[in-house]
């Protein structure tokens, strides 16, 4: 369930990519221990720059992050969630990996998981709504090859 953003705290968007493999498998990552929110699970994605589109910022942050090429598809969800320093807005798109082996750039651990799967990681609470989203579409693949 989406949460209004705390007028009172620094907003953060984020651009998000539930990114699919040919295997029907989803690639997540295991944030860096020291950071914030360290050692959990995440849906890879990073902070929407000023003129950037959320697709623009989802395909460039994924990049960097973990160094391959992905194509953005169809939005899931949008979730907001209140922090205790800041508001974060995720904006979340389904993704087709096309090309590169993911690197652990800005991460600790990659993994491609099924739906199923996923269950066995720890994930913040805002991405477990993620999950919640996903699981009422599937089985269906977010983004046909062309």
């Amino acid at each position: 369930m989406n949460t209004s953003l705390s007028p009172s705290l620094p907003q953060k968007t984020i651009g998000v990519g539930v990114i699919w493999n040919d295997q029907r498998q989803i690639l997540i990552d295991r944030r860096r221990a020291e950071g914030l929110l360290g050692g959990l699970w995440e849906f890879p994605g990073g902070k929407i720059e000023a003129g950037e589109t959320v697709e623009a910022c989802i395909k460039r942050e994924i990049k960097e992050e973990l160094a391959i090429d992905i194509e953005v598809g169809d939005f899931l969800i949008t979730i907001d969630r209140d922090y205790s320093h800041f508001s974060v807005r995720l904006i979340v798109h389904h993704c087709r990996h096309l090309a590169g082996v993911p690197q652990t750039v800005e991460c600790d651990e990659i993994r491609w998981v099924t739906l199923d799967e996923i269950e066995d990681f720890s994930f913040p609470e805002a991405n477990s709504q993620i999950i919640a989203a996903l699981r009422q579409i599937y089985p269906c693949h977010p983004v046909r090859s062309k």
